[in-house]
């Protein structure tokens, strides 16, 4: 495949996915890692990608809405895993708040045996705390049709009621320019309000939200930690802690 060839296929590659591996782009384009990573350079150095370690993601890309259904399922795998070692990091003396965040929720079957303290704005999340016996205390509010979350000025309210030792969150996109952001603003200020009101803050993100922006924001990049799958660009790691599971 000649050079030209596989910048076009690194890119539409890229484009369905935000984010690839220097070790798929060999498979896809039968070319060897050396000529893969000269080529990420090339077209990082013309301002057509982001190299990262071990890949490529695209630019930052603007989301006005939450992604679809089935983008969220196809980074299951990597949500189970982050959401997993995550959920080692709950302590029996904990008071954790856990947002509606689809990675979040994934955190609810890891917890079963802990001794903490939940609040959550899920009610998904707090049915499955409560099938196991969890202390869990659900935020009063607006529910919001579809994804069983607790919205509004009453949740917020709520949310004044507590403060707690460690918060897991969720984020629509994660950018070096706009930090942390969401595409529902009451979701975006209740994340705000959880993360003002907590010692240890935590965002659960696969590799697909970095270099994402949506419309609202919810904290700068160096106010709180990253949990994630994939390495992001180096960059992010001036910025912030970033943990890769």
């Amino acid at each position: 495949m000649l050079a030209e060839q596989r910048a076009r296929t690194i890119l539409q590659q890229l484009s369905q996915r935000q984010t690839i591996s220097v070790t798929e782009l060999c498979q896809v384009t039968g070319a060897s890692e050396a000529t893969i990573r000269r080529d990420l350079n090339a077209l990082a150095g013309q301002g057509r990608l982001v190299k990262v370690h071990g890949g490529a993601t695209t630019l930052e890309e603007f989301m006005a809405s939450e992604s679809d259904l089935a983008t969220k399922q196809r980074y299951a795998r990597e949500k189970e895993r982050i959401a997993r070692y995550t959920a080692a990091l709950v302590e029996d003396s904990d008071v954790v708040y856990l947002d509606s965040g689809t990675t979040v929720l994934h955190m609810a079957n890891h917890l079963k045996d802990s001794n903490a303290l939940f609040v959550t704005s899920s009610i998904d999340l707090a049915g499955m705390l409560s099938a196991h016996k969890r202390r869990v205390y659900v935020l009063g509010g607006v529910l919001k049709p579809g994804t069983m979350e607790i919205t509004g000025t009453e949740a917020m309210h709520s949310l004044y009621r507590y403060n707690f030792t460690k918060a897991f969150l969720g984020a629509g996109g994660v950018s070096l320019s706009q930090g942390f952001t969401t595409p529902d603003p009451e979701a975006a200020a209740l994340k705000t309000l959880a993360a003002a009101r907590t010692k240890s803050v935590f965002f659960l993100t696969d590799s697909s939200k970095f270099g994402r922006v949506t419309a609202s924001a919810i904290l700068p990049l160096d106010a709180a930690q990253i949990i994630t799958d994939k390495p992001p660009d180096s960059r992010y790691l001036d910025r912030t802690a970033v943990i890769t599971v």
